[in-house]
């Protein structure tokens, strides 16, 4: 699980066994932030419609954009303004295009997943030093 800025930039970086939930893995990937600043706003997909998530989220100061599934049954609770920014969630899917470029990320040799990570964080260096640079 990645969290990435307006410009693809990647602001945190998580790794996780495939069975959980990504609504479980929020709180662990802010935690795991790359900078000590929290994001003013988390845009996800559908995946992320959670009313638990979202009031968690908005007591530490960070409103969840997410449009709500079809199969809702409570009341929703986002409008059609705020889902505007939703349009812009292909940036985070840019970020794990730039991410697919190295080799050992995609194929995985990895076994232990601190290796994986530390892979995956090399990645996100390189990748921040070219949007720097």
């Amino acid at each position: 699980m990645a969290f990435s800025d307006g410009s693809s930039v990647p602001l945190a970086l998580h790794t996780q066994s495939a069975s959980p939930h990504e609504v479980s893995l929020v709180e662990q990937t802010l935690a795991s932030g790359f900078l000590k600043e929290k994001p003013e706003r988390l845009i996800g997909d559908k995946a992320y419609d959670s009313d638990p998530l979202d009031e968690t989220l908005k007591e530490q100061g960070i409103e969840m954009i997410a449009p709500h599934r079809r199969n809702r049954k409570k009341k929703k609770t986002q409008d059609g303004r705020k889902l505007r920014r939703y349009k812009r969630r292909w940036n985070i899917e840019r970020l794990f295009a730039w991410l697919q470029n190295f080799r050992r990320l995609v194929v995985r040799y990895e076994y232990k997943d601190e290796n994986f990570l530390g892979m995956a964080q090399l990645g996100c260096i390189i990748i921040l030093l070219r949007k720097c640079l």
